[in-house]
């Protein structure tokens, strides 16, 4: 089984605001970067849809290991809260648009996360986190239409 290691980083400033994230993706000692900025989105968001883009491509069974720096990300892989909420349909819940998506993309792999302290001195979490802003800054910004219409829907 290939051993994948995703390492990711979200922001969003204000928060909501302008996001991005920012991905590593390491097989065999190899790299891959990823990056995207956001127009109106959340840091919660950002922190999730990193770890989606590590996911995506990933077409045969995975060990993946997750390395991040958000407790909501990582206890809710770890708790697996994401999966009662989605068996619940708990629409109430914030980001259930993405956590349909995890459990989408994770369910053939053997996924295990864990949680580093960010702006601590992590080498990987350290360059996620400046990919995060660098997408955040970028002029190539995405909308995250999903949050924009629930905004839109609340106002």
């Amino acid at each position: 089984m290939r051993k994948i290691e995703i390492f990711s980083d979200g922001c969003a400033v204000p928060n909501p605001g302008r996001g991005g994230f920012g991905t590593i993706i390491r097989e065999n000692g190899q790299d891959k970067h990823i990056f995207r900025g956001y127009k109106l989105t959340t840091n919660n968001r950002m922190e999730l849809m990193g770890v989606l883009a590590g996911f995506e491509g990933l077409n045969e069974r995975c060990e993946v290991v997750i390395c991040s720096d958000s407790k909501y990300v990582v206890n809710c892989i770890r708790e697996r809260w994401y999966a009662e909420w989605i068996r619940k349909n708990k629409t109430e819940k914030k980001n259930l648009d993405l956590w349909y998506r995890f459990a989408g993309l994770a369910q053939k792999h053997k996924v295990t996360a864990y949680w580093v302290r960010g702006h601590n001195g992590h080498v990987e979490n350290e360059i996620c986190d400046q990919l995060a802003e660098k997408a955040m800054y970028s002029r190539e910004v995405e909308n995250d239409f999903v949050y924009e219409a629930v905004q839109m829907r609340n106002f």
